[in-house]
């Protein structure tokens, strides 16, 4: 079954918005740093990196709840459930906004009584500076968790290209307003102040907005209830598994080579990873853009839009993968040459055993997609964190006796294992056989057929052959 007109220009809209937020958060990361250091000194721009990493923590206090109730809408909408999805909503909003204020009461008493600075070991930031830093960063990221909610708002309505255009203008907006602060010669806990401001005014403008946009969408309580927030729990705590998973790889591995190996190895290992999770990126815009039609589709009892769906999605996640996994191999050595100074030694073959790794986690990955989008990932969260620990435990070994290149095979055979398991459940949950789906990732629609693609541009240029 092909897609229809209106999913294929969502789908289009989501990954240009999606594309253009990856830009942004980039935009951010290289421009921060040199403005940053320009008006402050830079010991000053140290220590504040290092409070500023203290509040990031409180981001898995509503433990998911904002992603489960944003599958669980979009799935009751697309099957005309607007009671259910505003049950789901008022639910979730208030259970969010009690563990937002409870949190919000354990830090300010933490602060009160804990020495923050001297704990930190800070010396350019005072001790009250570094309370009210900690506490005005803390409170906007717990309203980020609000916001996650709000957003699920316009995707349950087949508008979350929209909700993530304005996901990115407010963070342009709060890292603008930050700049502004550090410019006119603001220091750290001024600064702190404004970009709070600036998140809780988008949040708040948020609220307004969905009000407006989405008038059966109602603020309150009266729908609210606490059996929906039960069936959510346990899908909205598995999603803590996936960044516990995510840390256990990459710092996990990084630890073992470190115990094997030493510092230098670690050193190569870890510069040769990155340069290979370039593509990563890439797989993650197309398993946003998907996730999102994958719940409606789902939701709609559509199993052949949602076969459908799946193909696609895994198709352009290996496609995209194997592109540049072959750049990466062309010109990943000169590149690690040159960025490192020369002081990392390139290494054609960890780095081809890494690209592997990426092209067996960009399959997988975007299968687990359609898990996640229908709130069906409890069990791969848990084998998650058992493979990841695991590949920890291989990796040492592995690495003591066949060097890096065997650290980075433990990697892939985590990756190839995961496949076993994910891929079959998805093809399961799509009503899908292996046989076909493998087929169907070796044919392209007709549309994106080279032929079509240059018949297409001679129609819309007439001198074209001329």
């Amino acid at each position: 079954m092909s897609m229809d007109g209106h999913t294929k220009r969502r789908l289009l809209l989501g990954f240009v918005i999606n594309w253009i937020g990856k830009l942004a958060s980039s935009i951010i990361q290289f421009v921060q740093i040199p403005v940053f250091l320009h008006y402050w000194i830079t010991p000053l721009y140290g220590e504040w990196m290092i409070v500023n990493s203290i509040p990031t923590y409180l981001s898995f206090t509503n433990s998911g709840f904002g992603s489960v109730a944003g599958n669980e809408m979009t799935m009751m909408v697309a099957r005309d459930d607007r009671e259910g999805a505003l049950r789901v909503f008022q639910s979730c909003w208030w259970l969010v906004a009690l563990i937002c204020t409870a949190s919000i009461l354990l830090l300010s008493g933490a602060l009160y009584f804990l020495p923050a600075a001297r704990l930190l070991k800070l010396t350019h930031i005072s001790e009250l500076d570094t309370k009210w830093i900690i506490f005005y960063l803390g409170v906007s990221v717990l309203f980020g968790q609000l916001e996650q909610l709000l957003q699920s708002a316009y995707r349950c309505i087949g508008r979350y290209p929209f909700g993530a255009f304005l996901k990115t203008l407010f963070s342009l907006a709060a890292f603008a307003s930050t700049l502004v602060a550090v410019v006119l010669g603001c220091g750290a806990r001024t600064t702190a102040l404004v970009y709070a401001i600036s998140n809780i005014s988008c949040t708040i403008l948020l609220c307004i907005m969905v009000r407006r946009d989405i008038p059966w969408l109602e603020f309150g309580w009266s729908h609210a209830n606490f059996s929906e927030i039960r069936k959510l729990a346990r899908p909205a705590f598995a999603f803590m598994g996936f960044p516990l998973g995510n840390a256990l790889s990459l710092q996990g591995s990084l630890l073992a080579v470190g115990y094997a190996l030493g510092p230098v190895a670690v050193v190569v290992f870890s510069v040769a990873r990155t340069v290979s999770r370039v593509a990563l990126q890439m797989v993650q815009m197309v398993n946003s853009t998907f996730e999102p039609e994958m719940s409606i589709a789902f939701g709609a009892g559509n199993y052949d839009l949602t076969r459908t769906l799946l193909r696609r999605a895994c198709q352009l996640a290996l496609l995209v993968a194997l592109v540049i996994v072959v750049v990466m191999l062309t010109f990943g050595p000169w590149f690690l040459t040159h960025w490192t100074g020369g002081h990392v030694p390139p290494s054609r073959g960890l780095l081809s055993i890494l690209l592997l790794v990426v092209v067996s986690y960009a399959l997988w990955s975007t299968s687990a997609t359609l898990m996640t989008s229908t709130n069906q990932h409890q069990r791969l969260a848990t084998y998650y964190i058992l493979g990841t620990s695991l590949t920890c435990i291989l990796c040492y070994f592995f690495a003591r006796a066949w060097g890096l290149y065997g650290a980075a095979a433990s990697l892939l055979i985590s990756e190839i294992v995961m496949n076993l398991y994910v891929v079959p459940a998805c093809l399961r949950i799509a009503h899908d056989t292996l046989p076909a789906f493998l087929s169907s990732l070796l044919h392209y629609p007709l549309s994106l057929r080279p032929a079509a693609l240059l018949a297409r541009i001679r129609r819309s240029r007439p001198g074209f052959e001329s």
